[in-house]
């Protein structure tokens, strides 16, 4: 009896035959990375980097001075994200929302496409459940903002140390191509440097110890003029040699770690981080039962990368990403070693089916594409977007300022600062989402002061001549000036209250 194979013509068989149930596998991981990494427009801070890259198109040039505040305007600012915005922009005026939705999809696939390139001869089951549970695990910085574009490059970065650590004598000398990208598009190019002093500390103590999987103090010291390197290329941007200190300036924010929830240590009682926690567990299980000693790199890279996490949790997005290969490859080892012990033989490998079971293989992959399709394109519709935005943004009362234009200047709520760069072009804001501009000492004295209902509030607002309040109902500014003859409120939903100056 014929086979779907028999009938097919020759040319066709080998396209036909590709789909093994392994590549099937790696296929369907995939599609859903790719699917579950479609979202709503919805972080706050997405909108001023798409007002940035309108303002680069409108004005021909990256912006060196602060042009959307009132209180820093026109002091110098560095755009260290320039570039991406620059394109997510581009993406927004051409595709509207789909745009910048289906770029963070396309940059969380690339970053996990690197991660599998580091354990691609594991175990098929594990490696696609631990990219999945690697996936969720990271899925917290899934947006529309420059730091996407830094998740996938520090994909690539690890790639790049991995495959010169496996012999590729060439990879070392793409990571100054890849900090040259990485300086124009996000500040957290310093993330390249943690990676490759991560390797070097790693091989270093592989010598010393003098396990065999370590590279050789020829190879080390390649490594290290690699690193002169790439410093020396971070100055090749529209902000010269800022950059160099420019990751050390922000992270030294102490509103950052008190107030903002990525900078402060993950609080592991909400479900949200708990899969840091399990794929902890999974790398600790993975190297205690490989039976074979750990690299010393693999156990700096999460060592190092779990320390950062509990620091910060924004950083989890890169344990998941150094992490995985290590549970792969390790965990692989180990299932291997179990399964000989309980088998008796080496399981077999992927196999090759023909006939009927390539027939099943492509009606389940068009199946899910099907389904992938289809949870895609809800995302992506206007309609979905603008519910998102009312939900967490003030929508309604940014229409109505729209609508009435009281005078200002404007004090608003720090979460809302991005939205209103974008929605309200017309009202310079009073603080946003960029920290590096406003500094420490603005953001707790001449924002939180205020917004706290702190003694002196009133004189701030004076002295920044605000006339025009968007904020928070609930808020301790809002109750007190509401009672105040000098104020008066105009307008207020369950999202927002605008209180306006009263003479």
């Amino acid at each position: 009896m014929a086979t779907s194979a028999d009938v097919l013509p020759q040319r066709h068989r080998s396209f036909w035959q590709r789909l093994t149930f392994d590549r099937l596998v790696t296929a369907i991981v995939f599609i859903a990375l790719f699917t579950m990494a479609v979202r709503v427009l919805a972080d706050t801070d997405i909108w001023w980097h798409l007002q940035s890259g309108r303002w680069m198109v409108e004005h021909q040039a990256v912006p060196r001075h602060d042009p959307f505040s009132h209180t820093r305007f026109g002091q110098r600012w560095i755009d260290h994200g320039w570039l991406a915005q620059l394109l997510l922009w581009l993406l927004f005026d051409a595709f509207s929302y789909a745009g910048p939705a289906l770029f963070v999809s396309l940059m969380v696939t690339l970053a996990f496409y690197f991660v599998w390139l580091q354990c691609r001869d594991g175990d098929r089951w594990l490696r696609a459940f631990t990219l999945i549970l690697a996936a969720v695990t990271s899925a917290g910085i899934w947006a529309a903002r420059p730091q996407i574009v830094s998740f996938t490059l520090a994909s690539v970065a690890a790639y790049l140390l991995y495959r010169y650590k496996q012999e590729d004598q060439r990879a070392i000398w793409g990571l100054p191509l890849v900090v040259l990208l990485w300086v124009n598009v996000h500040g957290g190019f310093a993330i390249a440097f943690i990676l490759m002093v991560a390797y070097l500390f790693g091989e270093v103590g592989n010598q010393l110890l003098g396990l065999e999987d370590g590279i050789g103090w020829r190879r080390i010291g390649r490594l290290a003029l690699a690193i002169i390197v790439c410093l020396l290329v971070v100055p090749l941007n529209p902000n010269g040699v800022r950059m160099w200190a420019y990751p050390f300036q922000t992270a030294g924010i102490g509103v950052l770690q008190d107030f903002i929830a990525e900078w402060r240590s993950p609080n592991f009682h909400e479900l949200y981080f708990q899969p840091f926690i399990w794929l902890l567990l999974a790398a600790l299980a993975a190297l205690g039962l490989s039976g074979r000693q750990a690299d010393f790199t693999d156990l700096t890279l999460v060592a190092l990368f779990t320390y950062l996490t509990l620091l910060a949790a924004r950083n989890i997005a890169l344990f998941a990403l150094v992490t995985a290969p290590v549970v792969v490859r390790y965990g692989t080892l180990a299932l291997t070693g179990w399964r000989e012990r309980v088998f008796r033989a080496q399981p077999p490998g992927g196999s090759q089916p023909l006939g009927g079971y390539l027939a099943l293989n492509w009606l389940l992959l068009a199946l899910v594409l099907l389904a992938a399709l289809v949870r895609i394109s809800q995302p992506i519709s206007a309609a979905a977007n603008e519910a998102a935005q009312a939900e967490s943004l003030p929508v309604a009362a940014v229409a109505y300022l729209r609508q009435v234009n009281p005078p200002g200047p404007l004090f608003n709520s720090y979460n809302w600062g991005g939205y209103v760069i974008w929605a309200l072009p017309q009202y310079p804001v009073y603080v946003d989402g960029r920290t590096d501009l406003y500094g420490d000492d603005f953001l707790r004295d001449d924002y939180l002061a205020v917004i706290l209902g702190q003694d002196g509030w009133q004189e701030t607002l004076d002295e920044y001549g605000v006339n025009l309040l968007l904020i928070e109902p609930e808020t301790p500014l809002a109750r007190l000036a509401a009672g105040e003859p000098g104020w008066r409120p105009v307008y207020e939903d369950e999202m927002a209250v605008v209180i306006v100056r009263v003479e």
